[in-house]
C-alpha cells in the first residue's frame, strides 16, 4: 500500500476531506517511491511508507481527574463555578533508589537507572503534565472556543548524555515547539492558520438576567404629555435571557422582559404598570459558518493535538532513556578510566620503588630514577582528573534518576555501575536495510505527529475554504406581550357639558373601574396565548467586497499544507539515512572494539615481558615506561570504543522508536510515574573484575604514595 494511501486512511479516520487523491505512476527502473497528487493544489504529495503506528492512547491515566471532562451540575449545581484543584507534584524520590543504597552506596544497574529516570526525572515529569493540558483544550474547544495550544516538543533540561540534535523552539516548561503548540511571533509574524477561519458559535448556554429598581423624579417641560410639572416615576425590571449555539452553525436566542412600574402621570391607564414580553429567535447560517464541519473542528483538531501529545511523550520517553543510557555509559567509562589510572599509577609507583632501590645498591644511573619520578607524578595527575571526573559522572547520574538530592546520604552516595555493554549481534544489524528503515517509518513518533499535524492542517483547509463565502442569516422569531395593572389613582377623566354659552370640559380623577384591573397572571397569560403575537422570518446578507483578507488566509492554509507535506517527506530521508548510518556505525564500532580489545591484550602481554626483562638486566625504565604508555593508551581506546558502541546501539534503537517495546516498558506506567515492573534489558554483562565504591568528596581523593 502506498504511504500517501495509508497516511490518508489515517487522516480519514477523523476528517471527511481526503488530503490524497489521484496516483502517479512510477518507471520501473526508478526508486521504489511512489507519489501521489494533492486534489486541492496539484502539488507532488508523499513517498510510499508504511502507515505509522498510533501510541497508545493515554486517557484517564490515573491521576484522580479527567481534565477534558467538565464538572456536572446534578448533584451540585454550583460546581462549575469552583475551580479545579490540580495536584502538587511529587518532590520526593521514589522508594526504588533507597532500595539500590547499601553502605552507603549506590550498585546501579542500567535497568534500575532507566526505572528510575521514568518514574523521578523532571524532563519526563515535565512531559507528563502536557497530557493534562491537552486535556483542557478537549474541554475548552467544547464550549465553542479556540484552541490555546499545547507545546509537545521533547524537554532536554537533564544535563549530561547528549545526543542528536532536537528540534528546537521556545514553550512552557523549557519544551521545544511542535506540531500541537501555536505559533509565536509579534504582529502576525509566524504565525499560523490553524485556529482561523468562521467563528464558531458558544456551545456553552448562556444565561443572563437583570433585576433593577429605579426611582426617577423627572421635571416636564409641558403638562400636555404627562398631566404634571413633575413625573414621579418609579421601575422595577426583571429581564431573563438565554442563549445557545450549536454545530450547525445555529443560535438560538430567548428573552424574556418583565417590568412594574409606578408613575403619577394623569394619562397613564395604569400605576402600577405590569409590562410583560417574550420572545424565541433562531438564526442560522447558510453559507459561512454552516454545518458541523466547521464548528467542530476546534473539537476534532483539540483531539488531534491529544493524539500528537501522547506520541510526543512516547518520544520524549524514547530520549530521556536514551539520554540516561548515554549517561550510565559515560560512568562507565569513567568508571574504568579511574581504575585504568589506578593500575597505572600502581605500576608507575612499583617501578620507582624498584629504580629507587636500585639507585642505592648502585646499579641504576640518577636519570632513569628521574624518568620514573616523573611518569610517576604524570600518572598522579592523570589519576586526580579521572577521578573528579568519576566524580561528576556520578553527580549527572543521579540528577538525571533523582527528584531530590537534598538528603545528604543520597547527594554523597557513590554510583557503582554494575553493567557492562556485551557485544552480542543486535537483530537489527543482520536486517536489511530497506526493512529496518520500513520499521523506523512505522515506529517513529515524529512521524505519527507529522501525519497527525496534516489533518489539522486540511481541517483549517476546509475552514477557510468556507470563510470564502458570504455571510447569508436566514432568521425566525416568535414572541407575544402582555400589559395589565391597576388603574392610576391620578388619572385623569375628562367630561364635556354642552350648556347654553357652548360646551364646558371638565377634569376629574377618573372613577374606579373606568380602566379594567387585571393581576399578572393575566398578563403573563395574554404573553404566551398568542393575543398579542409579534412574529416574523428575514435574512441578513454580508458581502465583503473584493475578500482580500479571506483570499489570502486560504491560499496560505494550502501552502502550509504543502509544507507539512515537504517536511514529512524530508523526514522521511533523514531517518532513511540515521538509520541507516546507524547499522554501519554498530559494525564499525564492534570491529573497534575488537581490535581495541586485541591491541589491549598485546600490550599486556608486552609490558609483562619486558618487565620480566627489565628485572633481569635486559631492558631499561625508559622501555619500560613505554610500555606502560602503551598499554594505558590502549586501555583508553578500548573503554572510547567500548562506550562509543553502547551508545550507538542504544541510538539505532531509539532510531527505530523500538526501546519501549524491547526494554518491556509500559507507555501507560511511565505516564502515571508509577512503574509495575523494572525494564529486562538484553545485551548486558557483568564487569569482569569486581565493583568497588569510589566515594564522593568537595576534595579530591587521596593518591596512593
Amino acid at each position: 500500500m502506498q504511504a500517501a494511501a495509508s497516511i490518508g486512511l489515517l487522516l480519514m479516520s477523523v476528517s471527511t476531506q481526503p488530503v490524497l487523491a489521484q496516483q502517479q505512476a512510477t518507471p520501473a527502473a526508478a526508486t521504489p517511491t511512489q507519489t501521489v497528487v494533492n486534489d486541492t493544489t496539484g502539488q507532488a504529495g508523499l513517498p510510499q511508507a508504511p502507515q505509522p503506528k498510533l501510541t497508545e492512547p493515554l486517557y484517564l491515566r490515573g491521576t484522580g481527574h479527567d481534565y477534558s471532562k467538565a464538572k456536572g451540575m446534578f448533584r451540585n449545581p454550583i460546581a462549575p463555578y469552583t475551580p479545579i484543584s490540580v495536584p502538587l507534584p511529587r518532590t520526593g524520590n521514589t522508594p526504588r533508589i533507597d532500595a539500590l543504597l547499601r553502605d552507603g552506596t549506590i550498585y546501579l544497574s542500567l535497568a534500575d537507572a532507566v526505572a528510575l529516570a521514568l518514574e523521578n526525572n523532571y524532563d519526563i515529569a515535565i512531559a507528563r503534565i502536557n497530557l493534562d493540558i491537552a486535556d483542557t483544550d478537549i474541554l475548552r474547544t467544547k464550549a465553542g472556543q479556540t484552541l490555546r495550544g499545547v507545546s509537545t516538543g521533547t524537554v532536554a533540561n537533564t544535563l549530561g548524555g547528549s545526543t542528536s540534535t532536537v528540534t528546537g523552539g521556545g514553550g512552557p516548561g523549557g519544551t521545544s515547539s511542535a506540531a500541537g503548540g501555536s505559533g509565536a511571533g509579534a504582529s502576525g509574524l509566524v504565525l499560523s492558520t490553524n485556529g482561523g477561519g468562521p467563528a464558531v458559535e458558544n456551545l456553552d448556554p448562556v444565561l443572563t438576567g437583570t433585576l433593577q429598581y429605579d426611582a426617577a423624579k423627572t421635571q416636564q417641560t409641558t403638562t400636555f404629555i404627562t398631566g404634571t410639572n413633575q413625573l414621579d416615576q418609579n421601575t422595577g425590571t426583571f429581564n431573563f435571557g438565554y442563549q445557545q449555539g450549536f454545530l450547525t452553525g445555529t443560535l438560538l436566542n430567548l428573552t424574556f422582559n418583565n417590568a412594574r412600574t409606578t408613575t403619577n402621570s394623569q394619562r397613564s391607564n395604569y400605576s402600577p404598570q405590569l409590562n410583560s414580553s417574550f420572545q424565541a429567535r433562531a438564526t442560522q447560517h447558510l453559507l459561512q459558518g454552516f454545518g458541523p464541519g466547521v464548528n467542530g473542528r476546534f473539537i476534532l483538531q483539540a483531539k488531534n493535538d491529544r493524539r500528537i501529545t501522547d506520541s510526543a511523550f512516547r518520544q520524549q520517553l524514547l530520549f530521556t532513556v536514551n539520554q540516561v543510557e548515554n549517561i550510565y555509559w559515560g560512568l562507565v567509562s569513567a568508571y574504568e578510566d579511574e581504575q585504568a589510572k589506578e593500575r597505572a599509577l600502581t605500576q608507575s609507583t612499583q617501578l620507582t620503588s624498584d629504580n629507587r632501590k636500585q639507585l642505592e645498591i648502585g646499579t641504576l644511573a640518577p636519570l632513569d630514577v628521574v624518568n620514573s619520578d616523573s611518569a610517576q607524578a604524570t600518572d598522579k595527575q592523570a589519576l586526580v582528573a579521572s577521578k573528579t571526573n568519576l566524580e561528576y559522572q556520578q553527580l549527572l547520574m543521579k540528577q538525571a534518576i533523582a527528584r531530590n538530592l537534598n538528603d545528604p546520604i543520597l547527594s554523597n552516595a557513590p554510583v557503582v555501575p554494575t553493567d557492562r555493554v556485551a557485544l552480542d549481534r543486535l537483530p537489527e544489524e543482520d536486517m536489511g536495510a530497506e526493512d529496518l528503515v520500513r520499521q523506523a517509518y512505522t515506529n517513529n513518533p515524529q512521524i505519527e505527529q507529522a501525519v497527525l499535524n496534516m489533518k489539522n492542517n486540511q481541517i483549517t483547509i476546509k475552514a477557510f475554504k468556507n470563510g470564502l463565502l458570504p455571510t447569508v442569516d436566514a432568521y425566525a422569531y416568535y414572541g407575544g406581550s402582555g400589559l395589565g395593572g391597576a388603574q392610576n389613582s391620578a388619572l385623569q377623566c375628562t367630561t364635556t357639558v354642552t350648556t347654553p354659552t357652548g360646551p364646558v370640559t371638565t377634569t376629574a380623577p377618573c372613577p374606579p373601574g373606568t380602566v379594567s384591573t387585571s393581576g399578572y397572571s393575566s398578563v403573563l397569560g395574554n404573553v404566551f396565548n398568542n393575543s398579542y403575537p409579534d412574529k416574523g422570518v428575514g435574512v441578513n446578507i454580508n458581502i465583503t467586497l473584493r475578500n482580500r483578507a479571506a483570499q489570502a488566509d486560504q491560499a496560505r492554509s494550502q501552502m502550509e499544507l504543502l509544507q507539512s507535506q515537504m517536511r514529512l517527506q524530508q523526514l522521511y530521508t533523514q531517518i532513511r539515512i540515521q538509520v541507516t548510518n546507524g547499522q554501519y556505525a554498530l559494525t564499525n564500532d564492534r570491529a573497534q572494539v575488537q581490535a581495541a580489545t586485541a591491541s589491549r591484550d598485546f600490550q599486556l602481554q608486552s609490558l609483562d615481558a619486558e618487565q620480566k626483562k627489565y628485572k633481569l638486566g635486559a631492558s631499561t625504565t625508559a622501555l619500560v615506561l613505554q610500555q606502560q604508555r602503551n598499554l594505558a593508551t590502549s586501555e583508553n581506546t578500548l573503554i572510547s570504543a567500548t562506550a562509543a558502541y553502547a551508545k550507538d546501539r542504544g541510538a539505532l534503537s531509539q532510531l527505530l522508536s523500538n526501546t519501549l517495546d524491547r526494554y518491556g516498558i509500559s507507555i501507560t506506567d511511565a505516564a502515571t510515574g508509577v512503574l509495575s515492573q523494572t525494564p529486562v534489558i538484553p545485551g548486558l554483562t557483568a564487569p569482569s573484575g569486581p565493583a568497588t565504591a569510589k566515594p564522593i568528596s568537595s576534595t579530591p581523593a587521596p593518591i596512593p604514595q
